[in-house]
């Protein structure tokens, strides 16, 4: 892997020393976690980027080269080792991981696990051992006898409207599952997410879509961030794009914060300008 924006220049020994040359972020070479990391961690709450927002909202999603977002369905064609080690990073950081039921449906989602790499970032930024995995769902279609709701090491929550279906708030309460209002209709409004994480603690927000869902935060204004993965494949079919939702007025325009290549993948990160 290397960074290919912003530049970094290389750190040379003083002269007539046995110091190490440090290896400069552009060469071609295997990336720790810890680098990762450090590469992909959120701005701090005093940060002026965060200013007037309860939490920072950031996406992690793939695309082939011709816009797909996934192919016959399931991301994981799209994908590469580095996407993976990535997305195990960004899930490494999250406070909670906002994902779609569509989404949780089709890609099998399970309970998020602790990971050791992972474990004194998390205590020292006062973080449980994984992130919560929170379904954003209108009608609770959600099978509640499956391991994320069931068995997952940090409880699972259903963020859904007040006027989702009685009978299926109920089931999932019964079923032990939290389930948390962010809109007065029947599904969620994207805007009241992000407070009402904050709320329970969740500041450092990950969604890996769907594209519909992604696609109403970005139309809402609630997306502060996007790690896109370019892969260096062409899927055709009509599989949507990263983001499918309502039109805006006006583009938004994001600011590209860094670029990191490995094996012709493109991993970008871009923030609201």
């Amino acid at each position: 892997m290397r960074r290919l924006f912003p530049h970094s220049a290389p750190s040379l020994p003083a002269p007539d020393t046995a110091s190490p040359v440090a290896v400069p972020d552009s060469v071609d070479r295997e990336w720790t976690l810890e680098e990762l990391a450090d590469a992909y961690g959120y701005p701090e709450a005093d940060d002026p980027v965060r200013a007037g927002r309860t939490g920072w909202l950031r996406a992690n999603m793939v695309s082939s080269m011709d816009g797909a977002a996934h192919h016959e369905g399931r991301s994981q064609p799209l994908s590469s080792d580095a996407d993976m080690r990535i997305f195990g990073v960004l899930r490494g950081l999250a406070d909670a991981v906002v994902v779609g039921a569509e989404t949780v449906r089709q890609e099998g989602y399970r309970p998020a696990r602790a990971r050791e790499a992972f474990a004194a970032r998390r205590a020292a930024a006062g973080q449980g051992p994984a992130p919560a995995i929170v379904v954003v769902t209108a009608g609770l279609g959600l099978d509640f006898s499956l391991p994320l709701f069931a068995a997952p090491l940090v409880p699972t929550l259903v963020l859904t409207g007040a006027g989702a279906p009685a009978d299926r708030v109920r089931e999932a309460r019964a079923a032990g599952v939290e389930v948390l209002f962010a809109g007065e209709g029947l599904g969620v409004d994207p805007e009241r997410v992000a407070p009402t994480l904050a709320e329970r603690g969740h500041t450092r927000l990950l969604t890996e879509g769907g594209p519909k869902l992604l696609g109403q935060f970005a139309a809402a204004g609630a997306l502060d961030e996007m790690c896109l993965s370019l892969a260096p494949v062409v899927a055709v079919g009509d599989a949507p794009r990263v983001m499918n939702g309502p039109a805006v007025a006006v583009p938004e325009r994001f600011a590209l914060v860094s670029v990191l290549e490995e094996a012709g993948f493109l991993f970008t990160r871009y923030r609201r300008s």
